[in-house]
């Protein structure tokens, strides 16, 4: 991974380099390409990001089952529309992303995502269901299944 440090890029392993973004309580976020997660050992395959500081991930497109799983571990799906690309946009991941994400968000919905670097681009949340984005509200599925029987007691 390559890592921004006080407007210097340094190439670490990227454990490292997600606990130098951690240390600075820096957001982090996956550009990725076709068929994201393809081939995963599933749910791990979500955990891993969740630990890394993840937060949310931007592909072309998902294997189901691990898209399922980020929204599981609290991590926001995000697509890019039809034939674009990170390359065709001119993202190279070393910029800052907002993603203004509404609190009306609904499965489906368009996002703006906007950079640093003053692109901006519209990407669709792939959260697919109302019950996805109450997991999401939760922080992910442990956490509202948590409350949920907190709230029983």
């Amino acid at each position: 991974a390559v890592v921004s440090t006080q407007s210097t890029w340094t190439t670490l392993d990227v454990f490292d380099a997600a606990q130098e973004y951690s240390a600075t309580d820096t957001d982090l976020i996956i550009l990725a390409g076709k068929d994201y997660g393809c081939g995963s050992s599933r749910d791990w395959a979500a955990k891993g990001p969740f630990l890394l500081g993840i937060k949310a991930v931007i592909a072309e497109s998902y294997e189901r089952i691990h898209r399922s799983n980020l929204v599981g571990m609290g991590i926001v799906p995000l697509q890019y529309e039809e034939g674009q690309t990170a390359e065709g946009l001119g993202l190279s991941g070393k910029e800052k992303f907002d993603i203004d994400i509404p609190d009306t968000l609904t499965p489906g919905m368009k996002i703006t995502v906007s950079t640093d670097t003053g692109k901006q681009f519209s990407v669709v949340s792939r959260f697919d269901t109302d019950l996805e984005l109450t997991y999401y509200k939760h922080g992910g599925i442990l956490n509202y299944m948590v409350r949920k029987l907190a709230a029983k007691q």
